[in-house]
């Protein structure tokens, strides 16, 4: 049996602890507490241990919840907004955040105030670090270096009653979308996550307000959302690499980048100007650049193509102003280029079909873009994108290739953790192309393990999880190709070539 005093005095300790709330705010934070689990009085219990994150203790006074009539449903929907709505109780105001994190700048500068409002967001339950425990994660060898895999299982499953109920509620337009700012603090419903336990930065951009927060779902080390205060739709332009590069010159130690803008080359959420950003070294920013190129009047910048599977020119100096100027040269000669030979027009009609995905970060001291040219266009034979993962490789990913992808790190889908772990057990029998014929789960993958068998002499029930393993970033490195408006052969490289010289 669960003693609420015992997990409420627990849950204040632990808020205490991580800086959450002061030793003064200790009587008021549980009176808070008590008000939310609908309880009249209180019995302090004697409490010595230390928690890195809630999630223990947060379980069982969810069950509790369950059980005394305080929470309606007992699945995931209805548990997260519950306990958001406690951590709520224990976290400082919006204005207590921002001045901390500009004071630390002030004081101990940048990288410390980024410390603090990251181990803040974990803290207060904001990034779920239980679940993103769960993810998978593993490099894989490939020619263009070590790629970056993850399978994502820290997403939860969607819940059917709360589809159901969803089903039955008024539509509701506030906030408008998941960045917008208005979702600090909101309560949520069973269509739309609770963030009263979400504090946001603002930061100036381009003279314009903008604000930093942190994924609730890192896929990287302080995975970070960098999104206008304005609901407008995402617009690669050349405030757009002014807004990058100003925001490496406040936080160096982070890099930025932006999805692009357009249908199924960009991100999820076009309707909301924002990029993603964070502390996180991407194999696309440890490739060299294998060919370097000059455009004209830009002798002070270096200007390559990078020894990557998709179309990236990489330039660099110690003027972001410069460095902005030529990225917008290139972006608008590469928004009206086409070259039928290789299968890349500007326009079907008045639909554009070119934009640019533009990472910045600083190195040795210099501003550095890469910018990946990218194309949206489908066919009949190519119908969710010909620069897009094409049909053999979709067994292992068939999604959008998004900023995150395009730098190396592949978002896996879940169920993949099951089909990997079945094929393990699989491809060691004689008979495993009838054993996986017979297999619904992962009758997908035959045509792949086939390949892989071809490959390897001896796959033995101790090696088959490492060399699978190793198979999906080589077919993750197949997807990015497949992503490349260039080939890398000597068509696609001449072609990126005339591509660049049109610069001139």
């Amino acid at each position: 049996m669960i003693d609420i005093n015992k997990e409420i005095t627990r849950l204040v300790n632990y808020a205490l602890d991580k800086g959450l709330i002061e030793k003064e705010d200790k009587i008021f934070s549980i009176n808070a507490l008590l008000e939310v689990l609908e309880l009249d009085e209180y019995k302090e219990c004697e409490i010595n241990e230390k928690l890195e994150y809630p999630t223990e203790i947060l379980e069982n006074i969810l069950d509790w919840a369950y059980e005394n009539g305080r929470l309606k449903e007992n699945t995931v929907t209805y548990r997260d907004l519950f306990d958001t709505k406690l951590m709520a109780k224990l976290i400082p105001r919006p204005s207590e955040v921002i001045k901390k994190f500009y004071d630390t700048i002030e004081k101990e500068g940048v990288e410390k105030a980024t410390d603090n409002y990251y181990a803040m967001s974990k803290a207060s339950n904001y990034i779920r670090t239980d679940r993103i425990a769960k993810n998978e994660h593993w490099y894989s060898k490939t020619e263009y270096g070590d790629l970056e895999i993850t399978i994502n299982l820290s997403k939860p499953e969607k819940d059917p009653k709360a589809i159901a109920a969803a089903k039955n509620m008024p539509q509701s337009s506030y906030p408008k979308c998941l960045l917008c700012v208005e979702n600090e603090g909101y309560a949520g419903r069973i269509n739309h996550p609770a963030r009263q336990n979400h504090r946001v930065i603002p930061i100036t951009l381009t003279n314009e307000p903008w604000n930093l927060q942190y994924s609730p779902y890192v896929y990287y080390n302080e995975h970070s959302i960098i999104f206008s205060s304005s609901h407008r739709p995402m617009k690669i332009e050349k405030g757009s690499f002014d807004r990058l590069l100003e925001f490496v010159e406040k936080i160096p130690h982070y890099f930025i980048g932006s999805n692009a803008d357009l249908p199924i080359v960009g991100g999820s959420i076009l309707s909301h100007d924002h990029f993603q950003g964070g502390r996180h070294v991407f194999p696309m920013e440890k490739a060299q650049i294998e060919t370097f190129v000059e455009i004209e009047g830009y002798d002070d910048i270096e200007i390559g193509i990078v020894k990557w599977p998709m179309s990236v020119i990489r330039i660099n100096g110690y003027n972001k102003e410069r460095l902005s100027e030529l990225a917008d040269k290139i972006l608008r000669n590469w928004r009206e280029y086409s070259d039928k030979s290789l299968g890349i027009l500007a326009y079907s009609g008045d639909e554009p079909h070119n934009t640019i995905t533009p990472i910045a970060r600083r190195r040795d001291g210099k501003f550095e873009l890469d910018l990946v040219l990218r194309n949206n266009r489908t066919s009949d034979e190519h119908p969710l994108g010909i620069f897009h993962p094409h049909s053999e490789v979709h067994n292992i990913k068939k999604e959008n290739i998004g900023l995150i992808e395009v730098m190396g790190l592949a978002v896996l889908p879940g169920r993949l953790k099951h089909e990997l772990k079945v094929l393990e057990e699989l491809i060691v029998k004689e008979n495993y192309i009838e054993e996986i014929e017979q297999n619904d789960d992962v009758v997908k993958h035959l045509e792949w393990i086939k390949e892989v068998k071809s490959k390897y002499d001896n796959i033995t029930s101790e090696n088959a999880r490492e060399i699978l393993k190793e198979e999906v970033g080589i077919v993750f490195s197949k997807v990015l190709e497949h992503a490349g408006v260039y080939k890398r052969d000597e068509k696609g490289i001449e072609g990126f070539l005339r591509f660049i010289h049109s610069v001139n």
